[in-house]
């Protein structure tokens, strides 16, 4: 029996965690549960399996659960100390790391200083912060397994020894998003529902955004640096539209091992969940006759720029990923509330990655500082966006 913590329960990752729960109560136990503002949702979630902890934003949050859980022996917390003390319950062993962007990084760090089996589904604590997070882990000994399809599938992939040295190179799938064949000159139209439309997963907005300009392709290029200990140009990019190939590892002797599947987020779920055994996701099969031909192409980084910067950064290093994460979450927030146009987005990247100074990472505090420089001057260069 494993005791699990879900940061972000709310959001796709964390009900699809949820599904997977529910099939195996022999071998799982929700302790604990926290979510930002959907008190409504995270509410019908307690009631469902009764967790020992919930968190929700703040105060005026926590006292409408509260209204919401009575009868039940649930504990309703909020802000940043309850989510540590979600994590830090003594009965939780498993923390699902599903909070969106660079809000998950401080509690990411905290499950790995606690020694705890972390199931990565928040991309940008690598991003951000791969050295320190990395150091931490091999600190604690907690164990670090990806959720993210991609370095999930990668992960199945490489040899179960260890040994990397048989390994020539990582290739990330893309689906290529919404917009893969649309001409460039017609993007300046593209409206946030239509970039939220993912013609294959079923995701939150703003991660849809970023399958959209591809930044996701490149965060995920970022994170498997790290996960995986492999230089920026051993990894390549691969456009597969059918998503059916998650990524693909490509050996010395010449052989490709890829892990295919239907497009779930249960499936690298269960695997992270059960692991080292498998176990059942409730994802539909994958048909091998139903599948006519699988199609793979070079990303266009015309279409697709912010490849090219998230390359950038990664041989930059330092604190240039904090920085093209921390532009590109400010930017897209912005083109959801339909204060700039989709192709406004990866130019804000670009402008903050040129004006903000490269700084090693010595310390957690030079990752935040440079994610709040970069903030500020995103926002900045987007008032004074006509």
């Amino acid at each position: 029996m494993r005791h699990i913590c879900i940061l972000g329960s709310t959001g796709s990752i964390g009900e699809s965690t949820l599904d997977v729960v529910a099939l195996h109560p022999d071998l799982f136990q929700i302790t604990a549960l926290t979510a930002n503002t959907q008190v409504t949702k995270l509410a019908k979630q307690c009631h469902q399996f009764r967790p020992a902890i919930a968190v929700v934003k703040d105060a005026q949050h926590a006292r409408h659960l509260k209204e919401l859980l009575q009868g039940l022996p649930t504990q309703v917390l909020h802000g940043p100390e309850g989510l540590i003390e979600a994590i830090m319950h003594t009965d939780v062993d498993t923390v699902m790391a599903a909070i969106v962007g660079a809000a998950g990084l401080l509690p990411t760090l905290e499950a790995a200083k606690a020694g705890k089996r972390i199931l990565l589904a928040n991309k940008e604590s690598l991003v951000m912060s791969g050295q320190i997070l990395m150091d931490t882990i091999a600190r604690s000994g907690a164990e670090l397994l990806p959720i993210d399809s991609e370095h999930n599938a990668i992960f199945q992939c490489l040899p179960t020894s260890g040994n990397m040295q048989a390994v020539e190179e990582l290739l990330l799938t893309a689906s290529g998003g919404p917009f893969l064949d649309r001409p460039l000159a017609t993007l300046d139209a593209i409206t946030p529902e239509q970039a939220c439309a993912h013609p294959n997963w079923v995701m939150g907005k703003k991660i849809s955004v970023d399958s959209a300009t591809m930044m996701n392709k490149g965060l995920e290029l970022i994170e498997a640096m790290w996960l995986f200990n492999m230089p920026e140009d051993k990894i390549q990019i691969v456009i597969h539209p059918q998503s059916v190939i998650h990524s693909l590892v490509r050996y010395t002797d010449g052989s490709l091992l890829a892990q295919l599947g239907a497009p779930d987020m249960r499936t690298p779920i269960a695997y992270g969940l059960g692991w080292p055994h498998r176990i059942a996701s409730g994802v539909k099969k994958l048909d091998m006759l139903t599948l006519n031909s699988l199609h793979f192409r070079a990303p266009d980084l015309q279409l697709f720029p912010g490849i090219r910067l998230a390359r950038s950064a990664a041989k930059t290093k330092g604190t240039a990923p904090a920085i093209l994460n921390a532009a590109n979450e400010v930017a897209v927030e912005h083109f959801l509330q339909k204060r700039i146009r989709y192709t406004q987005i990866i130019p804000t990247v670009d402008q903050v990655l040129q004006k903000i100074p490269t700084k090693s990472v010595d310390d957690l505090e030079t990752v935040l500082e440079a994610d709040r420089y970069a903030r500020l001057l995103a926002n900045d260069i987007i008032q004074g966006y006509p």
